[in-house]
């Protein structure tokens, strides 16, 4: 199930659902104080930016993103810059909550026909393990599980959010020839609610349900994008240094999407083009630390880990492809990091946009025209899929 593009309707109906959500989870001042923040902003200083960087600024001197962004994509990433920044995080869970993206999913859904999703799909909710598992035949053990944590700087965001982006993934890995391709959508619990070791320690608990699907180690994907990649990176360490069996029970492929590789990197700069805040990124990141963990820690921030033999262990058996924008804050940090993977002798595909920006795939997915376009990465994704780990049909 691929559904198009999101149009205006869509926004304004998500703005319906949000709406109640915000006045049920948020103090009325606080909200008062963000919208008195927000309003000027949305209605003065954006517009005025816009209009004249797109209609007044020279092709050459414009962001690089900008340069072939579509207005309503300018438009949206320009509204979604100033909320990172300037939004408090309890708001913008909010935004990204089941109560507000279910109910948007849905509508979206009818919007296209579909009265219920084609994809099978339920919820997971026992002690220590909160998520969302779907697949195409429930009936059918799958040939091949992928398993996606989902970003928002470990403060925000839901498996819900992903719903639509992890369906188009499940539908094109059908399409590429798996029997019965199954994903596992993790919902770890947000800071300052709870910091390291709970996410990690949930992310453990939803591999080793993967494994209990799954059987054989090798047909799991393990992915995520921004902090949920930060996640997958810490479980691979963690898992290769079991002593209890969980280092032989790797997965076959890892797909980091904009991984935040280290937590906090005082040579993190905004971009132009990318929405992310390295100030709010550092705030987000400090509460993720907590007080049990250093930021140096490897597993708490996968990226300072320097020792080639624990990341040779940590490699999955099939190989990593890491994928993120050239324009975003936290591509540096990747580059560094696929670069000492293969000093390491370790095998390392990529795929940097160039242009884009943080988490591209998914944002491409909701924001771009054609489906060409919009499916680009998560086409990118299958293909390496596909040649690294067949169906089992063809093995």
């Amino acid at each position: 199930m691929i559904l198009s593009q999101i149009a205006w309707v869509d926004c304004f109906a998500f703005l319906v659902f949000l709406a109640p959500q915000l006045l049920l989870h948020v103090n009325l001042l606080e909200l008062a104080a963000c919208a008195a923040k927000a309003i000027p902003h949305l209605l003065l200083v954006l517009p005025y930016q816009l209009i004249r960087e797109r209609y007044f600024t020279a092709q050459a001197r414009k962001s690089p993103f900008v340069q072939h962004a579509t207005l309503f994509q300018d438009l949206v990433i320009r509204c979604v810059r100033f909320a990172f920044s300037s939004i408090p995080a309890i708001i913008g869970k909010v935004f990204f909550s089941k109560n507000v993206a279910l109910p948007f999913l849905r509508f979206r859904m009818l919007r296209h026909g579909f009265w219920k999703s084609p994809i099978y799909w339920r919820e997971v909710d026992r002690k220590g393990l909160k998520g969302i598992y779907m697949v195409h035949d429930e009936t059918r053990r799958p040939d091949v599980v992928v398993y996606y944590c989902h970003g928002g700087g470990f403060s925000m965001g839901s498996a819900y959010f992903y719903m639509e982006f992890l369906f188009a993934w499940v539908s094109l890995l059908k399409d590429a020839g798996y029997s019965n391709p199954a994903l596992f959508a993790l919902d770890y619990t947000l800071v300052p609610e709870a910091t390291y070791p709970t996410q990690l320690q949930e992310t453990l608990a939803g591999y080793k349900y993967c494994l209990a699907i799954a059987e054989d180690s090798s047909r799991i994907c393990v992915s995520g994008d921004s902090a949920g990649a930060t996640l997958i990176l810490s479980l691979l360490l963690c898992l290769s240094n079991y002593a209890n069996g969980m280092k032989n029970k790797m997965p076959g492929l890892a797909i980091p999407i904009s991984p935040w590789a280290v937590i906090v990197n005082e040579n993190h700069h905004n971009t132009a083009s990318d929405y992310l805040d390295k100030d709010s990124l550092h705030l987000y990141g400090s509460q993720y630390i907590g007080t049990k963990a250093t930021p140096k820690d490897p597993l708490v921030s996968p990226g300072d880990c320097k020792d080639l033999t624990w990341w040779r262990r940590a490699s999955p058996s099939l190989g990593w492809f890491f994928v993120y924008g050239a324009e975003e804050v936290f591509a540096p940090d990747a580059r560094d990091l696929v670069t000492m993977l293969r000093k390491g002798g370790i095998a390392v595909e990529t795929l940097e946009e160039q242009g884009w920006i943080h988490a591209w795939p998914v944002v491409k997915l909701f924001l771009c025209n054609g489906q060409e376009e919009r499916q680009s990465g998560l086409r990118a994704m299958v293909t390496f899929m596909r040649e690294r780990l067949q169906p089992a049909k063809d093995v």
